[in-house]
């Protein structure tokens, strides 16, 4: 019988502990293929090829936790629709796919728990297929639109971030917590959730059970009104003032991820259309973005209140223009910008298509950005854990609420004092 020789010709396993793998295989010979790549075939590759492989690699790390999500929003729609035709007999559902895909991320977060394995891939869908369905749902609005709904969302916006900014730091000093937690904490409720936290953590130089502390609190809060707020805007504003409640939802709910959750769910239940066809989600999503570039002021202004309060220089962060100006809310504007082109070009929209293709085109790829954010609402429920909520504690969580509860209020009052001036 041949023997096997390893590459340093030794055929005692002792000396080369790699030939023992082979003993439990067919007559003691090696199963092929081998499970994972050798030195030898990694060596003398080009840069296409590894750069090839690295992808590979990285989509293996990803496509656990993207697929899951997947199947969770798959689900969230299939379970939706058979609780209306099997269960209540109606024509449409009485519960929105979102909730149920959100839903469902929880139970398995917290009943089950996430193997590691699955969290890079969540961390994909919450982070980067959120924006990327976003910036392409431009294509619903044009640029009038755009600037429409931003004018009209401007005052309400600026007044709930101060009231945020002002009333939190307030309530935090008298809680007796430290000043940084009470600043990341308003600066998530009024400007855009965890990504102002994470932002604004650097250049007051807050430490990590701080920032912590922060995210735990604007992912409850924002959880609870984007899973109550779609339910309670009807009653508030009525069911035709569609714009009114769009704007609600963008100013009362901290996190981008959580806006969109919560504006898809109120079309998907109570669907309506504001004058000039914008939807809530479009309403939401416009004031929302507002809100995000508004970091651009804010956490510069965050940074020198902080220092001088401490007389001295310290060191501030340095924020990248991308984190002031994030990328999704650009290409956001750049697709209301290429689908007003496309609706001032006549017959054959940039000379190129004719109007039924791009019709079709244009439709295709919104629906393809409302899947986006059906996956990423999963996620968002596969990233919620209860258990780091529950180490919050009282103080922190009293702050939270009261931030929640201010900047709802204040937006309510607002948006209904100015609805007659705007119209909406």
């Amino acid at each position: 019988m041949a023997k096997f020789h390893s590459r340093s010709g030794s055929t005692n396993p002792y000396e080369n502990p790699s030939i023992a793998r082979w003993l439990d295989s067919s007559e003691g010979v090696p199963e092929w293929p081998a499970p994972a790549e050798s030195d030898a075939e990694r060596a003398g590759r080009g840069r296409v090829r590894v750069f090839l492989n690295q992808q590979f690699d990285w989509l293996g790390v990803v496509l656990p936790g993207f697929v899951l999500a997947v199947v969770l929003a798959g689900a969230g729609g299939w379970l939706a629709d058979w609780i209306s035709r099997q269960v209540l007999h109606h024509g449409k559902s009485p519960i929105s796919p979102i909730l149920l895909a959100i839903v469902l991320g929880l139970v398995v977060r917290n009943l089950i728990g996430l193997p590691a394995v699955y969290e890079n891939g969540v961390r994909l869908c919450v982070r980067h297929v959120l924006r990327f369905g976003i910036a392409i749902l431009g294509l619903r609005l044009s640029v009038v639109q755009l600037g429409g709904i931003g004018v009209l969302a401007v005052p309400v916006v600026i007044v709930c971030i101060a009231t945020a900014l002002l009333a939190v730091m307030w309530i935090n000093r008298v809680m007796g917590l430290p000043r940084r937690l009470g600043g990341l904490i308003a600066v998530g409720t009024g400007i855009c959730g965890i990504s102002a936290i994470v932002a604004t953590a650097p250049v007051i130089e807050a430490d990590e059970d701080e920032t912590s502390y922060a995210v735990a609190c604007i992912t409850i809060f924002g959880l609870i009104a984007m899973l109550t707020y779609p339910f309670l805007a009807p009653w508030l504003f009525g069911a035709d003032n569609t714009q009114q409640v769009g704007m609600f939802l963008g100013t009362a709910i901290h996190d981008t991820s959580q806006v969109s959750g919560a504006g898809l769910m109120y079309d998907q239940q109570h669907g309506g259309v504001a004058a000039g066809g914008v939807t809530a989600l479009d309403a939401a999503l416009v004031t929302k973005l507002f809100r995000n570039l508004c970091m651009a002021a804010v956490i510069p202004l965050m940074a020198i209140i902080y220092h001088r309060s401490q007389h001295n220089a310290g060191r501030r962060g340095r924020l990248k223009w991308t984190e002031v100006m994030p990328i999704f809310v650009i290409g956001f504007v750049a697709m209301a910008v290429v689908s007003s082109i496309a609706d001032v070009t006549g017959n054959r929209p940039f000379g190129l298509v004719s109007r039924q293709a791009w019709d079709g085109l244009r439709d295709g790829l919104i629906d393809m950005a409302k899947w986006c954010l059906a996956v990423s609402m999963a996620g968002v429920g596969l990233g919620t854990s209860f258990v780091k909520i529950k180490g919050l504690g009282w103080k922190p969580f009293c702050v939270g609420l009261a931030a929640a509860v201010l900047v709802g209020v204040m937006s309510f009052a607002l948006i209904k004092a100015l609805s007659s001036w705007m119209m909406v």
